[in-house]
């Protein structure tokens, strides 16, 4: 079934949500998920270690907390980025979208994200609708929450074969021009019309 939480990808904080110092590069700090009061969903938090240890105690108890380092993003392969980022934004649509039909595509996705070291599973937890794996972007630090479908043995390839379909027409999709132009069929150029001049011969001149 899907999520009944409420969920989109969070991303990294730049900042300590207590102090509000900006983190510094290679800075150590700590993320954390907290059940949100006003909905079904969760809140996502980042604290400078010294807040984290001294956070306030009206603050709810973590869902799920770990230790992170922050990092100023360097300039990656440009066509590295393309293939990543079309899996990426497919696991990130279909997250938001959250149809019970994806969850297996959605799960994959995750795994396979994972194995190109793109994500890395920070934490699982057990819910009463099943498992729940926090993954992290290694890079942006945005976090996806993916419930573990516990696919059968015999249904891996379907859903992989249902994977590569969805990226391929993801793909194909962002390759079409939004206002492709028309095709024009080169015009015959016309063949002039040739028009016939007599000329009227000019008379001899008599020699004296």
């Amino acid at each position: 079934m899907a999520l009944p939480e409420a969920w989109s990808i969070k991303a990294r904080a730049h900042q300590c949500a207590i102090s509000e110092i900006k983190f510094q590069d290679q800075q150590e700090f700590y993320t954390a998920i907290f059940p949100d009061p006003e909905s079904s969903g969760y809140l996502r938090m980042d604290f400078s270690i010294d807040a984290w240890k001294n956070r306030p105690p009206e603050l709810a108890k973590p869902f799920s907390f770990w230790k992170n380092t922050y990092e100023i993003l360097p300039t990656e392969n440009q066509e590295e980025a393309v293939t990543k980022e079309s899996a990426e934004q497919l696991l990130s649509r279909l997250i938001e979208e959250d149809h019970e039909h994806t969850e297996n595509a959605r799960y994959i996705l995750a795994v396979m994200l994972e194995r190109k070291k793109l994500l890395k599973e920070t934490d699982k937890q057990t819910t009463p609708n099943g498992i729940l794996r926090i993954y992290e972007h290694r890079k942006n630090g945005e976090i996806y929450i993916v419930l573990d479908p516990n696919i059968p043995l015999n249904q891996i390839e379907a859903v992989q074969k249902e994977v590569s379909e969805l990226l391929d027409a993801n793909n194909k999709q962002e390759e079409t021009p939004t206002n492709p132009e028309k095709e024009t069929t080169p015009e015959t150029p016309e063949t002039p019309e040739t028009s016939q001049t007599t000329e009227t011969p000019t008379p001899p001149t008599e020699q004296t």
